[in-house]
């Protein structure tokens, strides 16, 4: 099954657009990763038409706080419907097992070692100061990492976290994963 792993970044926030929904946002950087390919795509907003090929060859679209966040932001500038491809989100996952969110920065050190390398704030203040290249570093980032973490748990069927300093287990149920399903998506591409 091919999926994508993707993340991205926004040029505003909450508070600049007086809204909690995430497509009342602007996306600044999007970042992605092909298992087909085995390659990362990360562009600017200017070269977001660029990633719906990839995108609609994919089976499943894979993400942290994907669901909430990033998939109805993506769906905003894309001309199809973004909803009807699976969707692989690890924070509802962690959210059903544990019952309560947790921050990829945590689950990442706790289950592979690794931590982000700045955060949407500092991805916003980076656009308001032209940094697109930081941006761009960083949401790729953030993307092998949700990767690292994915992978993880399709392999082990649990992450970590820390709990008062000790580590423990979160059971995902991720049996249905990697099994290809039918989807109505709506296509940019002629075929």
């Amino acid at each position: 099954m091919r999926y994508i792993v993707f993340d991205l970044e926004t040029q505003n926030t909450f508070e600049e657009v007086g809204s909690n929904e995430s497509s009342a946002l602007d996306i600044s950087v999007a970042s992605l990763y092909d298992s087909q390919t085995d390659k990362y795509t990360t562009v600017a907003i200017d070269e977001l038409d660029t990633i719906w090929p990839i995108i609609e060859e994919a089976d499943a679209l894979v993400g942290y706080n994907s669901n909430h966040f990033d998939i109805p932001l993506l769906n905003k500038y894309y001309p199809g419907d973004l909803t009807n491809l699976k969707s692989i989100d690890l924070l509802e996952s962690i959210r059903l097992s544990l019952g309560r969110r947790l921050r990829l920065d945590g689950v990442a050190e706790a289950t592979i070692g690794a931590k982000k390398s700045a955060n949407g704030l500092q991805a916003v203040k980076w656009w308001k100061e032209g940094k697109i290249d930081e941006i761009k570093k960083y949401c790729e980032q953030d993307v092998r990492v949700t990767k690292k973490v994915f992978d993880y748990a399709l392999k082990h069927g649990h992450v970590k976290f820390k709990d008062g300093g000790k580590k423990k287990e979160i059971p995902l149920d991720t049996s249905t994963w990697m099994i290809k399903e039918d989807n109505g998506m709506t296509h940019t591409l002629l075929f």
